[in-house]
């Protein structure tokens, strides 16, 4: 078994499957897309192990706590990890996580951001250490999201051969 999906497994967690979108919506790009050794992945938003929209869903500061946005966030990298999975085949092929864009659905007066956005960071960190799993990083507030999701993120990521 690779060594991310050991890591992943000794810490009980689960990459759902393929995103499960609403009869009759059609989204015409590529979630992750390979060019030479730079890996490109698309926005993911929090999933449930067969692929729906996971719960909860509504703006930060208002519908939704700082604490569950940050482990939706969380369930954002798994998503995410499970779409780079299924392009490239192993995790183990990254070789360095080189940007994270987090994007937050907020209640008007919500601003820590950063701190929702790093359940994304502090999983990557946890599963591939600072060597491999140090990235850039923005993290923005943003009026709505796909689906009334709290988080959605996108990255960056650079394989060996």
């Amino acid at each position: 078994m690779p060594k991310i999906r050991d890591k992943l497994a000794a810490l009980g967690l689960e990459i759902p499957g393929p995103i499960q979108l609403p009869p009759g919506m059609v989204l015409p790009f590529a979630w992750v897309r390979v060019r030479g050794n730079r890996v490109y992945v698309s926005g993911h938003i929090a999933l449930d192990a067969d692929g729906r929209v996971a719960e909860p869903l509504g703006k930060v500061g208002a519908e939704v706590s700082e604490d569950e946005a940050y482990q939706v966030a969380r369930r954002v990298a798994l998503a995410a990890l499970g779409s780079i999975e299924r392009e490239i085949g192993d995790l183990d092929r990254i070789s360095a996580w080189l940007r994270v864009f987090g994007m937050v659905n907020t209640a008007p007066d919500f601003n820590r951001y950063p701190v929702v956005v790093n359940g994304y960071s502090d999983l990557i960190l946890e599963l591939f250490g600072p060597d491999i799993g140090n990235h850039a990083r923005s993290a923005v507030g943003l009026a709505g999201l796909p689906f009334g999701t709290p988080v959605e993120i996108e990255a960056e990521v650079e394989i060996d051969g």
